[in-house]
């Protein structure tokens, strides 16, 4: 089926009047605190006109761009492509312009929505009632089924009483791989994984070593950018349920080609759960032939044959007031350890407080903006080459 993936998605204040030949802005998701990381990956992959703005990045492209977006970044949460752009004062005028939005060229009559709103700034100041307009000119245009929850989700901001309308075009957050079905207690998730080990200056060529592994999540990572995996490789997707979809166009951008990394993968933890999760999250991610898991307290740790590359830890640190004094020890040792037998080494930590990535004595380079992580604000610390 031929589909033409110029249509437009970005519409001036009166959205009767589309633009037919013009490309669309997608926005894509970041974790707070690593949008400028994200921008750089949008970049390297050669995404048009990337810009870091507050939330995420945005670039401008058509339906196959979305597509390459879900299943090649591996940074972005979500990647939402923006349908419409109009201004609103009121409810009613909200109605009038939702319904004359070509909705057709974007879903399904077969295919239940939910439709989710946000207001900040607006007249329009009720998110429920903005929501209910918007499905309301969705299910009379179509007959499409609009649900609490629904495979597909249609997303309107109001903000300064400009109304942006989108569709999340990823389902699932894109940290959802496929492959880490076992996790332990506060898991990294694989798209913040990603764009610490790019912050370190990790490209694939060189080793990388993780001594407190947790389910493998920076060993697996590496690992799949060593080897030239695409991370959506696994999932499925809600474009999938789009009326752009071209089952053909999007066949084309999947591969199944990858390359032999010429260097290893090391992980190790000294609990025995977390390395066989590691093993089996290894084994469904595809490389388990080039990862390596022990079990190892810090202390027992060894550099590992071969050149050197990158240790990227991620160590438990305090959530409570007084837990982040007890955890001194461990990371003095931690420190020790790799000062002692990781010369020629690079160093990534990710911790909460600046004392604790200073009990391990390393020579961190300037940090960065903290990161949102699991309720908390965490750090990247970066080391030069150890000497």
């Amino acid at each position: 089926m031929e589909i033409d993936y110029s249509s437009a998605m970005s519409l001036p204040d009166d959205p009767g009047v589309p633009d037919p030949a013009a490309p669309f802005e997608i926005f894509l998701v970041a974790t707070p605190g690593l949008e400028a990381a994200l921008r750089a990956e949008a970049a390297a992959l050669g995404f048009a006109e990337p810009k870091q703005v507050e939330g995420g990045v945005t670039i401008t492209g058509g339906w196959p761009d979305v597509w390459r977006a879900n299943l090649e970044l591996r940074g972005a949460t979500r990647v939402l492509a923006r349908f419409a752009t109009f201004r609103a004062m009121h409810l009613a005028q909200l109605d009038k312009r939702s319904r004359k939005l070509p909705w057709a060229a974007l879903l399904r009559p077969d295919v239940a929505v939910a439709v989710e709103a946000t207001c900040r700034k607006s007249k329009i100041y009720h998110a429920g009632a903005a929501a209910q307009r918007v499905a309301t000119a969705i299910r009379e245009a179509l007959g499409v089924p609009v649900r609490d929850k629904a495979a597909l989700t249609v997303m309107v901001r109001i903000e300064d009483d400009l109304v942006t309308i989108s569709v999340d075009t990823s389902g699932e957050p894109l940290y959802k791989r496929g492959h880490k079905e076992a996790v332990n207690r506060a898991p990294m998730r694989e798209t913040m994984a990603a764009l610490f080990l790019g912050q370190c200056g990790y490209s694939g060529a060189e080793p990388v070593l993780d001594p407190m592994c947790g389910s493998g999540t920076f060993v697996i990572e590496a690992a799949e950018i060593a080897a030239g995996l695409q991370p959506g490789r696994s999932r499925d997707f809600a474009f999938e349920q789009l009326a752009t979809f071209d089952r053909a166009g999007w066949e084309a951008l999947r591969s199944t080609a990858r390359r032999e990394p010429t260097v290893r993968f090391y992980g190790s933890d000294r609990d025995a759960g977390a390395v066989a999760m590691s093993r089996a999250n290894a084994e469904r991610a595809g490389v388990a032939g080039f990862t390596e898991f022990r079990q190892l307290p810090v202390g027992e740790l060894e550099r590992p044959p071969g050149p050197p590359g990158l240790v990227i830890v991620n160590p438990p640190f305090g959530a409570r007031i007084g837990e982040s004094s007890s955890l001194g020890p461990l990371y003095r040792s931690l420190g020790s350890v790799l000062r002692e037998r990781f010369s020629g080494w690079r160093v990534g930590l990710i911790t909460t407080e600046v004392g604790l990535a200073r009990a391990t004595a390393l020579p961190f380079l300037p940090n960065g903006a903290p990161v949102l992580h699991g309720g908390l604000r965490v750090t990247l610390y970066r080391t030069g080459v150890l000497q």
